[in-house]
C-alpha cells in the first residue's frame, strides 16, 4: 500500500511543474474572457512568448531577461488581438486562430534568421532552479520546494493573486461584470474598451510567460511549434474551470497530470502513439463531460461594447 502511495506522490512534483505553462495560459484565457474577449490565440501567444524567452536569454545571457522578453513578446501579442477585437470589432474567434498561425509562421522564420538553423535554436542560460531553506527538509511535501524553477512560486502567487482580484476587489467586480454585462458598465461611467485592453494584454502577457517556462525553464533553446497544443488545453482547463483562476489551476492540474502519467507510461509496451495521445484524450473527454454544464460570460464575444 505503502509503496503505491509512494509512486502516486513520485507523480506530484512532476504534476507541478507540467502544470505551470497551462496554468499560466489558462489564467490569462480566464482574465481576457471575463472582459468579454475570447482569446482562442493563446497557443500563439504561448509560442511567441517561448520564443522571446530563449531570444532574451541568447541577447544578455541572464535568463530572467528571457522573462522579461516574454511578458512583452506575450503582451504585444495580445495588443494586437485586442486592437483587432476591441478598435476594430473583428471576429475574436478568425483573430485568435490567425495569431496562432501568425506565430508558428513568424517563429519560424525568426528562428532561421537568428540562429541558421531548421527547427532548433541555440542553447542559451535557463533560469536558475531554487530550493526553500528548510521546506526542502518535509518529507514527501519538500520535494516540492527543492530544486524547483522559480515559475513554479510565480505560478502560485499568480493564481492566488487574480483570484484574489477578481472576488475581492472592485476592480475585479467591474471585470466579471464586464463579460456579463457590458452596456451595464459603460452606464456607470466606466471605459469598458480600457478594462477590455488590459485584460487582453494580461492574458498575452500570462501566456508568454508560460512559454517562457518551455523554454528557458524546463528546457534551454526554443524548438518550432514547440507549445505543441498546451495553449489549446489552456482553453479547455478554463471551460473545465468555469472562468475562475481556482478553477482553471484545478483543471490544469489535471491535465498535467495526464502527462505526468503519459511520461511514466513511455518504458511500458503500449504503442507510443497512444501513450502521447493521453493529455488531449483526456481534454476531450473533460469538455464533453463538463463543457455543457460550464456558464460561459453572457455576453462573451460581443464585439458591440
Amino acid at each position: 500500500m505503502l509503496s503505491h502511495v509512494a509512486i502516486i506522490w513520485s507523480l506530484v512534483p512532476l504534476t507541478f511543474q507540467l502544470a505551470i505553462p497551462i496554468t499560466l495560459a489558462a489564467i490569462g484565457g480566464t482574465i481576457s474572457e471575463r472582459s468579454g474577449i475570447i482569446n482562442i490565440g493563446l497557443e500563439g501567444m504561448m509560442l511567441v512568448g517561448a520564443f522571446g524567452g530563449v531570444l532574451g536569454s541568447y541577447l544578455t545571457g541572464n535568463g530572467w531577461m528571457g522573462v522579461l522578453f516574454a511578458l512583452l513578446f506575450g503582451g504585444a501579442i495580445g495588443l494586437v488581438h485586442a486592437v483587432v477585437c476591441i478598435r476594430y470589432k473583428g471576429n475574436q474567434v478568425v483573430s485568435g486562430v490567425g495569431i496562432n498561425i501568425v506565430a508558428s509562421g513568424l517563429t519560424t522564420v525568426l528562428l532561421r534568421y537568428i540562429w541558421k538553423t531548421e527547427g532548433i535554436s541555440a542553447q542559451v542560460t535557463p533560469l536558475d532552479r531554487i530550493s526553500v531553506p528548510l521546506l526542502k527538509n518535509i518529507p514527501y511535501v519538500g520535494d516540492l520546494f527543492h530544486n524547483q524553477s522559480p515559475l513554479l512560486y510565480i505560478m502560485l502567487l499568480v493564481v492566488i493573486g487574480s483570484w484574489f482580484l477578481m472576488y475581492k476587489t472592485r476592480p475585479g467586480l467591474r471585470l466579471r461584470a464586464l463579460g456579463d454585462h457590458p452596456r451595464a458598465v459603460r452606464a456607470a461611467g466606466i471605459s469598458v474598451a480600457r478594462y477590455r485592453y488590459v485584460s487582453v494584454i494580461v492574458s498575452g502577457m500570462l501566456a508568454g510567460l508560460g512559454g517562457a517556462y518551455l523554454s528557458i525553464a524546463q528546457n534551454n533553446v526554443f524548438v518550432k511549434d514547440m507549445s505543441a497544443g498546451r495553449g489549446f488545453i489552456a482553453l479547455a482547463a478554463n471551460i473545465f474551470g468555469g472562468w475562475n483562476p481556482a478553477g482553471s489551476f484545478g483543471a490544469s492540474m489535471i491535465f498535467a497530470f495526464s502527462q505526468a502519467v503519459r511520461l511514466n507510461l513511455l518504458g511500458i509496451q503500449i504503442p507510443v502513439q497512444f501513450v502521447q495521445m493521453l493529455p488531449y484524450v483526456v481534454t476531450l473527454v473533460v469538455l464533453v463531460a463538463v463543457g455543457r454544464k460550464s456558464r460561459a460570460p453572457e455576453s462573451l464575444g460581443e464585439s458591440d461594447e
